[in-house]
């Protein structure tokens, strides 16, 4: 089906272009979005007709659509979700979830505004880009975390939250062993490795000591048989 664009189309055309669309993509969306008009004689005469005014009401959108972005363009913005320790969430975040938390009452952005090719459903710092016009885009950072605190530090490090509180533990208790050598010793971080070394063979000394003998004297043998 051949079609006269009303405005800039991506990877199809600018305005006024006449182009040859699948039926159903025009149908569907080209024809009741009113990003264009069927190309028939008629619409064809009263297109050029109104040109220099679609123009220069594109050009105002345009402009408008500019100024906005100067505004979005790099926004973090926190999605609180529910998630389990490996970061997956307990159900997604959606195009409608990034373009109503990104709207305010100056800058509206319709969801289809907000290309994500599919919803988000693990925890991190994700781009998406919005279109504010066909002309104009801006890239926000959808930054979804279970809490706000966890959003804050995504942000400043750039990486998820995705570690338990029981995978930190050994960590802490080696921070813990290195701060105390640094409090005592001239060269903390030898002496950190040691006191590591020997809370190991503690642990082994303790664990042999525990553990029942498996070799029985024969002398012992022949006395449990009499």
């Amino acid at each position: 089906m051949q079609v006269i664009l009303l405005e800039r189309v991506e990877k199809l055309g600018q305005m006024g272009d006449v182009v040859n669309v699948k039926p159903g993509f025009a149908r569907n969306f080209l024809l009741p979005q009113q990003k264009a008009l069927r190309a028939t004689k008629e619409n064809m005469s009263s297109f050029e007709e109104q040109k220099a005014k679609l123009e220069s009401d594109n050009a105002q959108r345009r402009d408008s659509a500019s100024t906005d972005s100067e505004k979005l363009e790099g926004l973090f913005v926190a999605l609180i979700r529910q998630a389990g320790d490996a970061g997956q969430l307990y159900g997604s975040v959606s195009a409608r979830d990034i373009a109503t938390k990104v709207s305010t009452s100056d800058i509206p952005v319709d969801k289809r505004m907000v290309k994500l090719s599919q919803p988000i459903k693990a925890l991190g710092l994700y781009p998406v880009r919005i279109d504010l016009h066909p002309e104009v885009s801006v890239r926000v950072t959808a930054n979804v975390a279970r809490s706000a605190e966890e959003a804050a530090m995504q942000e400043k490090t750039g990486h998820a939250v995705v570690r338990s509180d029981e995978d930190e533990a050994p960590q802490a208790a080696s921070e813990d062993v290195e701060a105390e050598a640094e409090n005592v010793f001239e060269n903390p971080e030898e002496e950190a490795r040691k006191m590591a070394d020997q809370s190991e063979e503690g642990s082994e000394s303790a664990s042999n000591e525990a553990a029942p003998s498996s070799d029985t004297p024969k002398e012992d043998a022949e006395k449990s048989i009499d």
